[in-house]
C-alpha cells in the first residue's frame, strides 16, 4: 500500500475541524485526521507493506521547464506552494510521528510524491494499492498485477476502487490510457493547458481510435484524416509543440532515485519513547492508540 501522503493530509486538514488543538493550542487536525486514516486503511486492507510518500519538490524543475504554467497558480512566492497557515507546522509533526511509528516515509529530491509512487509501483513484484485523491495516478492502474487506486474523493471510509474497468467506465478510454487522455484534455488544477478545443469526449474518442498518444501523433504526422473528430485534426496540429513536451509533465516518473527502505508494516513502534513524547506534546493519544491497535493485529 502506497500513501499519497500530501493528498491525505490536505484532505485531513479540510475534513477535521481546526478547533481540534494540541494542549498548547496548536492546530493538530491534519495530524489526527491522517493517523486515523492510516488506522482505517490498515484495518480494512491489511497490507503487508506500507509506504508514506512525500513531496521533496511539489513543482519539479523538469516539469516547469517543459510547461512553465505547471502549478504556477499555486505558487505563493519563489517556489513555495500556497498551503494553509495552520497546516504548515503540522507537516513536520506528521513526519515525526511516521518515523517514530516505523512507517516508511519516502521522498526523492527533485520529484513529487506521485513519482515516488510510480517508482515503487514499478519496482513492486506483486499487487499494489495506491491511496490518493489525485486522478493523475489512475495512469498506474494495471489489472494484470493488479495495481489499483483506492480513490478518496468520497472519503476514506467510502473509497472507490479504481481499476482498468473503473477508468474505462468513467472516461470511455482503455484502462491504462489515463495519462494520454489527460494530456489531450488538460488539467486546470495543475496548470496543464491541454489541446485547445479538445474536451473529455474528443480526447476519449481520439485515444480510443488511435490507442495511444503516440499512435495519434503518428497518424497526424502521416497525414491521415480518418478517425479525427470534426476540427480536431487542425487543433492537434497546432498543438504539436505542446504534445511533444507534455508527456514528461503528465506521466509520473518510474525511475526516481530512492533510498533503500524496509516497507514492512510495523507491528510495534520503532521508537516507543519518542512516540509517547509526541502523543503527550500534541495530545494525539486517541488516534495513535487506534493506529497501534490496528498495526498489532
Amino acid at each position: 500500500m502506497l500513501l499519497d501522503t500530501p493528498s491525505l493530509y490536505f484532505r485531513a486538514f479540510h475534513g477535521v475541524p481546526e478547533s481540534i488543538k494540541a494542549p498548547d493550542g496548536s492546530p493538530v487536525n491534519a495530524v489526527r485526521g491522517l493517523i486515523d486514516m492510516i488506522a482505517t486503511l490498515v484495518r480494512q486492507h491489511a497490507p503487508d507493506q506500507l509506504a508514506a510518500t512525500m513531496d521533496a519538490d511539489w513543482r519539479p524543475a523538469f516539469r516547469v521547464a517543459a510547461i512553465p504554467t505547471y502549478k504556477a497558480h499555486r505558487v505563493a512566492h519563489g517556489n513555495t506552494e500556497v498551503v494553509p497557515e495552520a497546516l504548515v507546522p503540522q507537516i513536520a509533526v506528521i513526519q515525526e510521528v511516521l518515523d517514530a511509528l516505523g512507517i516508511a516515509r519516502l521522498e526523492s529530491p527533485g520529484y513529487e510524491a506521485d513519482d515516488v509512487i510510480g517508482t515503487l509501483t514499478a519496482q513492486a513484484g506483486g499487487a499494489v494499492d495506491i491511496v490518493t485523491g489525485d486522478r493523475d495516478l489512475f495512469q498506474l492502474v494495471d489489472d494484470s498485477r493488479p495495481v489499483r487506486v483506492l480513490y478518496t474523493a468520497r472519503g476514506i471510509r467510502n473509497l472507490q476502487i479504481a481499476d482498468e474497468a473503473f477508468v474505462t467506465a468513467k472516461y470511455g478510454i482503455p484502462g491504462r490510457s489515463y495519462a494520454d487522455f489527460a494530456t489531450l484534455r488538460g488539467d486546470p488544477s495543475d496548470g496543464l493547458p491541454g489541446v485547445s478545443g479538445v474536451g473529455e469526449k474528443t480526447a476519449a474518442a481520439l485515444i480510443t481510435r488511435f490507442g495511444s498518444l503516440t499512435g495519434l501523433l503518428d497518424a497526424l504526422d502521416a497525414g491521415e484524416t480518418d478517425g479525427f473528430p470534426a476540427g480536431s485534426r487542425t487543433r492537434l496540429a497546432a498543438a504539436r509543440d505542446y504534445l511533444r513536451v507534455a508527456p514528461a509533465v503528465v506521466e509520473v516518473a518510474k525511475d526516481a532515485p530512492l533510498p533503500d527502505a524496509d516497507l514492512t508494516l510495523p507491528s510495534k513502534p520503532r521508537d516507543a519513547e519518542a512516540l509517547v513524547a509526541l502523543a503527550d506534546r500534541w495530545g494525539i493519544d486517541g488516534p495513535l492508540n487506534r493506529l497501534l491497535d490496528a498495526l498489532a493485529k
